[in-house]
């Protein structure tokens, strides 16, 4: 089953498509908010959307933290169809759900199933490629979630008041992966080679002295990363309109912001596999600081401004993401799925801080340029984290495991 030459690229474009439901996810509410709040559905007001927005995303980062885990323990491929089910059936029932209150449980429910789609995802792409490409493992896998962001934002316009058609269309395309995934899917080599040994690492070994260091170094890496991520994706327009540009400019910034994140993906991994995860991060997350605390200057021409943004971009959001490739690289097979999913999940927690401390800015009147100066510290904090890691090499033959015998 594993030696089939089609398998390796079945596993490639289920994993991409499992990242890019989050991708589509993500988009699908910001884009339902604004129909919901003017048509007074279910009597949903600014506070009720926010609560749902938010509890969405401690569904994932719920999600992340206790479903990833259990990857280690009954396996890769259960876990993620498993995951992709949870999501669509939810995802499908959000629509029919008679209050704000149940609307916000089906949300959390489909957050559930979405946190652990892309840790385990991650996990299985990297134990698909060779230790040499796991950097790429990692940030190809993730365009797929700008891809579906973009996917539902074309989406979007087409529907216009027809909101409801965007969760029927996430629904049923989760849907008709799980049947591809059940078929197509194999269990995970490295997976049913760590099941022989004996050591077996648990949640709370991650905090051990074994794990200590490296496990804070992530985790505080994948805090600040989306922190970033989530922060500029949500205000960037705001901040922009603040200091002075053009709506339409303050726009059309944004869609240069991720097309920078794509460019960022593919060539972070690229240059990554060739001169090592832990040095690039440092490159990315310094770079990152440098371009933020720039955009707080005012910009007159056009073409500079959007020359740095789409370096931030670049640089910005695969940051975050070239630590996943250094957890799958780093931590031995039968922790992978733990290490990936705890780092998911802290990584939520940044998520949701981001848009709220910038939206905090933005209400007292100070986003531009103090948005920007908190994101250059946010940045070189992620810096400050990478600094902590050890070289590839030596981490993966610290923490290789014990086989059994």
């Amino acid at each position: 089953m594993t030696t089939s030459p089609v398998r390796p690229a079945w596993t490639a474009v289920l994993c991409w498509l499992t990242v890019l439901l989050e991708g589509y996810d993500l988009v699908a509410l910001g884009a339902t908010i604004p129909t919901l709040l003017k048509s007074g559905h279910l009597g949903f007001t600014a506070a009720g959307a926010t609560a749902v927005a938010t509890v969405s995303l401690i569904g994932v980062a719920v999600g992340a933290a206790c479903l990833g885990p259990l990857t280690d323990r009954f396996g890769r491929r259960v876990l993620l169809i498993g995951s992709v089910l949870l999501f669509s059936l939810f995802t499908l029932l959000t629509p029919l759900a008679p209050n704000v209150a149940t609307f916000g449980v089906f949300r959390f429910a489909a957050g559930l199933g979405l946190g652990a789609c892309m840790p385990v995802a991650l996990t299985v792409m990297s134990e698909n490629l060779s230790a040499r490409q796991r950097a790429s493992a990692s940030t190809l896998t993730m365009t797929g979630y700008h891809v579906g962001a973009v996917l539902t934002s074309v989406l979007a316009l087409s529907a216009k008041e027809d909101w409801h058609l965007l969760f029927y269309g996430g629904g049923i395309a989760g849907l008709v992966t799980v049947p591809l995934m059940w078929w197509k899917l194999p269990e995970s080599a490295a997976y049913l080679a760590a099941r022989e040994t004996a050591d077996r690492v648990g949640i709370r070994d991650l905090l051990g002295a074994r794990f200590r260091r490296i496990s804070i170094a992530v985790w505080t890496g994948s805090f600040m990363g989306l922190l970033l991520v989530y922060g500029l994706n949500t205000w960037l327009p705001q901040l922009m309109r603040t200091a002075g540009y053009p709506i339409s400019t303050s726009i059309t910034l944004l869609l240069v912001l991720n097309v920078g994140a794509v460019l960022g993906l593919v060539l972070a991994g690229t240059i990554a596999d060739r001169f090592g995860i832990r040095p690039i991060a440092r490159i990315w997350f310094g770079a990152g600081a440098v371009l933020l605390a720039a955009l707080s200057l005012k910009i007159g021409n056009a073409f500079l401004l959007n020359t740095v943004v789409l370096l931030t971009g670049v640089f910005v959001f695969s940051a975050q993401v070239l630590i996943y490739g250094y957890v799958a690289q780093a931590f031995p097979a039968q922790a992978r799925g733990t290490a990936l999913g705890l780092t998911s999940a802290v990584g939520r927690l940044g998520s949701i801080l981001g848009p709220f401390v910038t939206g905090a800015l933005v209400t007292a009147g100070v986003a531009y340029p103090w948005g920007f100066y908190f994101f250059a510290i946010v940045a070189a904090l992620g810096l400050g984290a990478v600094m902590l890691l050890r070289g590839e090499s030596r981490t993966e033959e610290r923490l290789a495991p014990v086989s059994a015998g």
